[in-house]
């Protein structure tokens, strides 16, 4: 591959490094079409994972998390940012470039079923891309899916079957074989856990993580259920309507949340423990839509924590404490609380300035 897409500053320990990355979605209205709005599905999003590692990306429904995953894999186009796949730029690979990195950038969906082809057995399921892509010789392509499918508890004789002969859990396996099949080294988990019983990911993720060891895989862990994130992920990102407002290692982002909306989404995790109280944060209102979000800080409408400045003014991304970042007026030093009352004075006086115009036409 063309070294003309590296990328300077690029950590070498880091496999992947997300860069203010912005997914929009145009909304169209109208005979022509035209473009009326803007849904802002990701909208400034900065991380990285480190080789061999496990990020969990947590957040509740529509906050972007599964847009963010695909966007990094280009199955959409970004709006702007960028994303570095060991060293290389991938939205500046030409379609060549972009074929022979897609074997290593691969995906698991949330639903097993409506992922796989009802018309392919599953030895062709697995082995269609791996035929494609050249992986292995002809001659020792059987071998190899039965070893693939070994890989990941599936016998030999599965291959004959159609994805409706097997239960949820006997599917998802599959998925994760068809991804493990063409050798990647970056795999994003999209919920690959969620449509299944308790007993069940149980299962999966223990599978996952023995792959991870075996073969060396970096994930990208996309969930709702935060106790499965706490136990797979390395580090852990959380999304609030488009916007990473916490990034930290698991330990530390499970043990002190910064962020209220990360205060309030991990006082929802239950503990199994009759004695102990929980002590839960209740949001008021509902999520604002990504396609109009709230001036200055998107969370100030339902954060109990809410300061005149968060109406006006978004919090800058920032390291509080040695490897955990955060978004959060909360924490401003000097600086920030100076730009963003600064910000906060501007959009007052503009509005002001607005409100005394009106008055006069009137």
């Amino acid at each position: 591959m063309s070294d003309s897409n590296n990328v300077s500053g690029y950590s070498n320990e880091n496999l992947l490094e997300v860069r203010n990355l912005v997914k929009w979605f145009p909304i169209k209205a109208g005979f022509f079409k035209h473009t009326v709005g803007q849904v802002r599905a990701v909208d400034g999003v900065t991380f990285s994972i480190k080789r061999r590692q496990t990020m969990g990306l947590v957040g509740e429904s529509g906050c972007g998390k599964s847009t963010c995953g695909r966007t990094i894999l280009r199955l959409y186009p970004k709006t702007s940012g960028e994303i570095i796949f060991d060293g290389q730029d991938v939205s500046a690979l030409s379609k060549s470039e972009l074929r022979h990195m897609r074997t290593r950038m691969q995906i698991v969906f949330q639903d097993p079923y409506s992922s796989l082809s009802p018309r392919l057995p599953i030895g062709e399921i697995i082995g269609e891309a791996v035929r494609e892509h050249g992986i292995v010789p002809p001659d020792e392509f059987d071998e190899y899916i039965t070893r693939v499918m070994e890989a990941c508890g599936l016998p030999e004789y599965y291959k004959e079957r159609y994805p409706h002969e097997f239960s949820g859990g006997q599917r998802q396996r599959i998925c994760i074989a068809r991804a493990l099949a063409l050798s990647p080294e970056f795999i994003v988990c999209d919920e690959p856990v969620s449509a299944l019983d308790v007993s069940i990911q149980a299962q999966i993720i223990n599978l996952l993580k023995q792959l991870q060891k075996d073969f060396g895989l970096t994930y990208l862990f996309i969930s709702h259920d935060l106790s499965v994130v706490e136990h797979i992920s390395d580090t852990v990102g959380v999304m609030y309507l488009g916007s990473m407002v916490e990034y930290a290692d698991t330990e530390s982002i499970f043990k002190d949340p910064l962020n209220p909306y990360t205060k309030a989404l991990f006082s929802a995790i239950p503990i199994p423990d009759p004695d102990v109280k929980i002590h839960r944060i209740i949001l008021k209102g509902s999520i604002p839509s990504p396609a109009n979000p709230p001036k200055g800080c998107k969370f100030h409408t339902r954060c109990g924590e809410c300061m005149e400045v968060c109406k006006y003014a978004a919090p800058e991304w920032k390291e509080v404490k040695p490897g955990h970042f955060c978004a959060c007026h909360l924490y401003n030093g000097a600086d920030e609380q100076a730009r963003a009352e600064e910000t906060m004075n501007k959009i007052k006086s503009s509005d002001g300035f607005v409100e005394k115009e009106e008055s006069a036409e009137l």
